[in-house]
């Protein structure tokens, strides 16, 4: 098997959401696709720019080398860091661009957007009504990226909780999720088995 062609799932950061006595605090999960095209997956807030650069490093890459930034939705902590991906393609919800040109692609009709052969992102709305989700094979398994599609490995009695535009939407794509996936990287929590789930319905 030829490694050079192979992805790696790295997540940079893990997310979190809790109540405080004023309100909320949260931010998202940030994670890296390294291979033949690398990839951020949400960017975290406007302040998070010093942490992601290091962690970048960490990884012997610079925002230079990133070749695409996709933001599961458009909420304040999940793009905060765009601008220091110039180079790369961004895909925003059901938005793509680079520069100040947007490309024609139209997520409403179910179609995934491939990045190559492994990699592809797939609208998921439901959290929004513009979310999309990426999907990575690896030599260890398929990977889905979610975003807010779940919010993490324990949210099955809240997700629909959370201020959702369509919770319909949303049950129907985190079920079709555990189908495709071994993995799941949640908007706001560690990484986990997607037979985790599985395993509680029971």
């Amino acid at each position: 098997m030829d490694q050079n062609n192979q992805y790696e799932v790295v997540v940079l950061f893990n997310g979190y959401s809790c109540n405080t006595e004023g309100g909320s605090q949260s931010n998202c999960t940030c994670t890296l696709i390294k291979g033949p095209k690398n990839i951020i997956v949400d960017t975290m807030t406007a302040w998070d720019g010093n942490r992601l650069q290091n962690a970048l490093e960490e990884q012997g890459l610079k925002c230079s080398d990133i070749d695409y930034v996709v933001c599961t939705h458009g909420h304040s902590d999940h793009i905060g860091c765009n601008y220091l991906f110039q180079c790369a393609m961004h895909i925003v919800g059901f938005c793509i661009s680079k520069n100040h040109y947007y490309f024609d692609f139209d997520f409403s009709t179910g179609k995934p957007y491939f990045i190559d052969q492994k990699v592809r992102v797939i609208p998921t709305p439901g959290h929004t009504m513009q979310d999309v989700s990426v999907i990575v094979s690896t030599n260890k398994g398929s990977y889905g990226i979610t975003g807010d599609l779940f919010e993490n490995k324990d949210d099955e009695d809240i997700w629909h909780t959370l201020g959702v535009d369509n919770a319909e939407l949303q049950a129907k794509h985190r079920n079709e999720m555990l189908k495709y996936v071994d993995f799941i990287v949640p908007g706001h929590g560690p990484m986990f088995e997607a037979r985790y789930i599985w395993d509680k319905r029971k």
